[in-house]
């Protein structure tokens, strides 16, 4: 049985990720320990539906708390670290958090997993550490270049991870994912703030001219990615994850207000980010051709699903908005 610690498991992909591998589906070989701080996206409520899974233990916690995260990674094997502050907007306003968490505390995490020879640590990053493209797309020997507070301290993770695998031969292996979308988002992310505002009947606001273009992915492929990584990936190796649907900004809003019966006299057009990057897209050949990788979830139905969930999830989401 493999002993896997799941940081951030009570966030958005990190509780689809623990939900998938503890469900019918998993490989039903492995326990697994959720350490998260329970920040505001984070929500044990996320992973009621494997509350009373026996393969389930759930520790409240700081991944920047040496001592807590010494005793945990002693009594495991695998490490998939999701753990991080990810919001663009936030980092801009207030980057310490963001150097704090995805940086100093995946170091702390690091540290440890050298120490008690931890078997594989999985790193989950972003394709954002790359920065912006023009045209074409990254593949995994694409330097970063990020350009928000939040890429940069994410970048600066990837290579401090790297860097233990070098030096020390840490079998650390890095996972790179597009825009994610599904249930169980924190209402800050575009398709969950469009999603809950229109269906409350308010306005959402659009950045700019609505150009930037961005590659989505179901966390459900992206989650079984991870799994494929963490089982099958090759030490020291960077992975991007793509779900192969760039789409405009604009565009996408269009979709979600067909799909929430809403009208363009609900977007709100808003003074453009800070260093927006104008445009992202991933080569994830690499992830297809040694994992046997492909999306599985459309556009169209995960973003139907997606509408559903909240629609049906009403009393999950809407404590958590705030004015916009």
């Amino acid at each position: 049985m493999t002993r896997v610690l799941v940081t951030g498991g009570a966030g958005f992909i990190g509780s689809h990720y623990v939900r998938t591998v503890l469900g019918p589906g998993g490989p039903g070989d492995v326990t697994v320990t959720v350490l998260d701080a329970l920040t505001y996206a984070g929500n044990q409520a996320n992973l009621a539906s494997v509350a009373d899974h026996p393969g389930l233990s759930f520790v409240h916690g700081d991944i920047c708390d040496p001592e807590l995260v010494d005793a945990l990674m002693r009594a495991h094997d695998h490490v998939v670290h999701f753990a991080a502050e990810s919001h663009v907007d936030r980092s801009i306003d207030s980057a310490a958090e963001f150097v704090r968490t995805n940086v100093t505390g995946t170091q702390v995490l690091l540290d440890a997993a050298l120490r008690h020879r931890a078997g594989t640590f999985v790193h989950i990053s972003t394709d954002e550490v790359y920065g912006s493209i023009d045209q074409g797309s990254w593949t995994e020997d694409s330097p970063v270049r990020p350009n928000s507070p939040y890429a940069a301290s994410k970048a600066a993770g990837d290579l401090l991870a790297l860097a233990q695998h070098r030096t020390h031969g840490l079998d650390v292996r890095i996972t790179r994912c597009s825009n994610n979308y599904g249930p169980y988002q924190f209402p800050e992310k575009l398709i969950p703030l469009f999603v809950t505002r229109l269906l409350d009947g308010g306005q959402a606001p659009l950045y700019g001219d609505g150009g930037n273009v961005r590659d989505w992915l179901h966390v459900e492929d992206h989650v079984r990615a991870v799994e494929l990584v963490r089982t099958r990936g090759r030490p020291g190796r960077v992975y991007n994850i793509g779900g192969g649907t760039p789409l405009a900004n604009r565009d996408l809003v269009d979709r979600l207000l067909r799909a929430c019966g809403a009208s363009w006299d609900q977007v709100r057009r808003v003074e453009d980010r800070k260093g927006h990057d104008r445009r992202y897209s991933v080569d994830h050949a690499r992830i297809t051709r040694e994992l046997g990788y492909r999306p599985a979830v459309p556009l169209s139905t995960g973003l139907a699903e997606t509408v559903a969930w909240y629609r049906a999830h009403r009393t999950w989401w809407a404590p958590l908005l705030r004015p916009v």
